[in-house]
């Protein structure tokens, strides 16, 4: 039988304080998604976990029930834990968690609540980082840290199975919940993401709002073998940016949201220290990579608690093409008359 998740992070983390640290807070936040997956498989018949509850910390996305339910059941499970501060896409502000503990933990505690009543996949996403010296741990400014620094990141996701992938910094793994041993199984340690798919994910009903040398690319694509990539393409959009990555991890193609012009979205939409850092570091120990378009994901420096940025990621080849066409010269510039736009990072 293969290994539990408990037994590979031990095994990883031997004797080192640290390790042991990031392996308990990884084990707590594991009970707590095993708690959120029974929930979700139950649905309705445990309440209407759908209800909006309110706003959220930038009061401006919808809260809803299981949205509370889940960021409750996260940050119970972290009672204990070597975890100083709490920091939720839920909340506006860090909470205090263990004084004096040597780790931070950034949540998304439920990615994709727009699916939660028509029982489509949805997920968690979590972020450890280390607690600095001389810097307030319960303080936005400790979460200040470029993606570089995380300790682990991983996310569940909660579909017909319920899958974890995760990242210590020595790939990336992929377990799936043994229900009737309520354990974590692994099924593969090191992921490899394929980099020949022709996929691509993008909700294309915001295409007059792009940047031009994005609407390039993507209409590039929908020419397929009559266009200048010379391949048929296929395009997924399930609005749960997890269910989306899961899907690249297991068989490869790029992931787009991009910044653009209506309110609200002109700095990107997804956030930089709840979902986009610690994606970044699945795809890059997976051999993927991801960017805001100009810049590595794992390379910014979060400035706000809350913030947005522009997010593509998946099959490195794919991920560098799209730079290209946002920032390169050459053929792109020859194509589009309106290259030199402002676009979809100047916003």
């Amino acid at each position: 039988m293969s290994d539990t998740l408990d037994a590979y992070l031990r095994r990883w983390a031997g004797t080192d304080p640290i390790r042991e640290a990031v392996r308990a807070t990884v084990m707590a936040l594991a009970g707590a998604t095993a708690t959120i997956s029974g929930i979700v498989a139950d649905g309705p018949l445990v309440g209407e976990l759908s209800a909006i509850r309110g706003l959220g910390a930038d009061g401006y996305d919808e809260q809803k029930e299981l949205d509370v339910r889940a960021d409750n059941i996260l940050r119970g499970s972290l009672d204990g834990a070597p975890v100083a501060a709490y920091a939720s896409e839920e909340a506006e502000l860090p909470v205090a968690v263990t004084p004096g503990a040597p780790l931070l933990v950034a949540i998304d505690p439920l990615d994709g609540s727009s699916n939660i009543d028509t029982d489509v996949t949805i997920g968690t996403i979590f972020s450890v980082l280390p607690a600095r010296d001389g810097v307030d741990p319960v303080s936005e400014a400790a979460f200040f840290q470029a993606g570089r620094a995380q300790l682990a990141a991983g996310y569940v996701v909660y579909g017909p199975h319920t899958a974890l992938v995760l990242s210590i910094g020595e790939g990336t793994a992929h377990f799936v919940l043994d229900r009737a041993a309520g354990a974590y199984r692994l099924v593969a340690e090191r992921v490899t993401i394929q980099a020949a798919a022709k996929e691509f994910a993008i909700n294309m009903s915001n295409h007059r709002h792009w940047d031009d040398r994005l609407r390039l690319y993507v209409d590039d694509l929908l020419q397929g073998k009559d266009g200048p990539r010379e391949a048929d393409y296929n395009m997924r959009w399930i609005a749960s940016m997890v269910a989306e990555a899961h899907r690249i991890i297991i068989r490869g193609g790029i992931y787009l949201y991009p910044a653009d012009t209506r309110a609200g979205y002109t700095q990107g939409r997804l956030r930089l220290i709840y979902e986009a850092s610690p994606i970044a570091l699945l795809m890059e120990q997976a051999g993927a990579a991801a960017t805001d378009g100009r810049t590595p994901i794992l390379d910014l420096v979060p400035e706000k608690l809350h913030q947005r940025v522009p997010l593509v990621f998946g099959s490195r080849e794919k991920v560098e093409r799209v730079s290209n066409y946002l920032t390169g010269p050459g053929e792109i510039a020859e194509r589009s008359p309106l290259f030199g736009k402002r676009g979809l990072l100047t916003a």
